[in-house]
């Protein structure tokens, strides 16, 4: 991982990085996790791993106690962050691409949205987002990137008490799109 973001935006309060997300020093991390909490591919499964069996112990009392029929789309709940260097995991379900009525961006829109309000919630300042739904569930990057930025924007310009959301990219190529296409700036 990079130590310095590849790009920031809103004076700093937003900064985008290309890297593994399970190595960032933040407070919490968002996993895009699968309705089930029980770990699965992609960062969902590589944020599992890296956190250890904590994660999923508190994901199973989660869904024993609160969503027996699995975490809604757009939700989010919130475990420690196991072996992290992260203090805390916010899982939330990103929309599965085509599947949902035409309400895709709006549920995208909520688990940013959501996972910002848990963080603030807890009193953390400083959180890191994988790009959500972008990866198996189909969601293409370009409005992926125009909902987020969309979602983040509007939640920081009511919100003063986060000091920095992290965008982490897995490839340089999906930091690019992001860079293309977000909504934070004119490019």
């Amino acid at each position: 991982m990079g130590d310095d973001p590849i790009k920031t935006f809103l004076d700093g309060r937003v900064t985008v990085y290309v890297g593994d997300i399970t190595e960032h020093d933040v407070e919490a991390i968002v996993n895009a996790a699968n309705s089930s909490l029980m770990g699965g591919g992609g960062v969902d499964g590589a944020i599992h791993r890296r956190g250890g069996p904590q994660i999923l112990e508190e994901c199973r009392e989660i869904r024993r106690t609160r969503y027996p029929q699995g975490l809604p789309t757009g939700e989010a709940v919130i475990t420690s962050g196991g072996r992290l260097p992260a203090h805390y995991v916010i899982h939330t379900v990103g929309p599965i691409y085509g599947r949902h009525d035409g309400r895709e961006a709006e549920l995208l829109a909520n688990c940013y949205r959501n996972s910002l309000a848990l963080a603030v919630e807890r009193g953390l300042r400083t959180i890191a987002f994988p790009s959500i739904s972008t990866g198996a569930y189909g969601y293409p990057r370009d409005e992926a990137a125009r909902v987020a930025s969309q979602a983040i924007k509007e939640f920081l310009a009511r919100d003063a008490s986060l000091r920095e959301v992290r965008l982490v990219f897995f490839s340089p190529d999906d930091a690019e799109i992001f860079l293309k296409h977000q909504l934070f700036e004119n490019a």
